[in-house]
């Protein structure tokens, strides 16, 4: 026979899971948000509509089967198709991919660099370095571009040196500075997270240094070296007004057959390559964000590599 305290004690069990059941089967009651909560939400959305709703409208003209993109006509691919179709359309777009390919690969091997300079050896010119990195990038581009210009007519025609009157040289070299100087960030930011002590047990073990800098340093750099890389591609894709000062006649990169194109009118397959241009950047940055979440980041520390804190 079982004995009373058995049986009371499987009563209140249950009793506790019957009630138990019934708690997560009624509907929860949503806590109640505050105006505050509200407005903030509404502000949230506002802002969110100031920033992304031109390039709605943009996207949205791309499909337009008009001849001009302010106006209308219907909804189409005709301004897709038609970049197939208008070398003059092809080769802007193609000189801006290459350009932006080459300027790339610059600020990665050079801001890789500096990057792990910064972080290996620290040291108050560390600080000093980082102001300059600073002053690069807050320096308008006018300014760049002003004196841009008279630097590659110096070096191309005053000193001989002919790689510097190709236009794509010119247009990388320009593209490539701002993009350095985030690499730059990128990197020093990744591996002053990281412990040294692997660089120096590779050294302890007889490694030379080059097999250290090759398999250790660099192999913790990585993330940010192939995040910089796409970063430095999709800033050098828009460099507009560095673009209009040292392009030369038949190198005409995007951004810049885009101001000239104001004159005549824009066209729809103006807004087509430019939602396929922001297409690649929305796609290098899921890239970058993929590799840094690879690499066991977490989503604080993928922004702050991106954003080089």
């Amino acid at each position: 026979m079982t004995p009373p305290e058995t049986v009371t004690a499987t009563e209140t069990i249950l009793q506790a899971q019957r009630e138990a059941r019934t708690t997560a089967a009624a509907p929860r009651r949503r806590a109640r948000r505050s105006g505050t909560d509200i407005a903030f939400g509404v502000w949230g959305v506002i802002v969110m509509l100031f920033l992304f709703l031109p390039i709605i409208v943009i996207v949205i003209h791309s499909f337009n089967t008009g001849r001009l993109l302010a106006v209308w006509d219907g909804f189409g691919f005709d301004a897709f198709t038609s970049i197939l179709v208008k070398p003059a359309v092809q080769n802007a777009v193609r000189v801006s991919l290459i350009t932006a390919l080459i300027a790339a690969i610059i600020a990665t091997v050079l801001g890789t660099l500096a990057g792990i300079a910064m972080a290996r050896h620290p040291g108050k010119w560390v600080w000093w370095f980082l102001g300059l990195l600073l002053l690069v990038s807050v320096t308008p581009e006018i300014v760049d571009a002003v004196a841009l210009l008279p630097f590659m007519v110096f070096l191309g025609q005053d000193l001989g040196i002919s790689m510097f009157n190709d236009g794509i040289v010119r247009l990388s070299v320009g593209s490539s500075l701002f993009a350095t100087a985030v690499v730059s960030y990128i990197v020093r930011a990744r591996l002053v997270g990281q412990d040294a002590k692997l660089e120096e047990a590779s050294a302890d073990l007889y490694a030379t240094p080059f097999t250290t800098f090759r398999r250790v340093t660099l192999a913790l750099a990585m993330p940010a070296v192939l995040a910089g890389f796409l970063l430095a591609f999709t800033l050098s894709l828009d460099n507009t007004i560095v673009a209009a000062f040292v392009q030369v006649s038949g190198t005409t990169p995007w951004p810049v057959y885009v101001l000239s194109a104001l004159r005549t009118g824009l066209r729809p397959e103006i807004a087509a390559v430019s939602t396929i241009m922001l297409l690649l950047t929305l796609v290098a940055l899921a890239l970058v964000a993929l590799v840094l979440k690879r690499a066991g980041d977490s989503a604080t520390q993928i922004a702050r590599t991106m954003t080089g804190g």
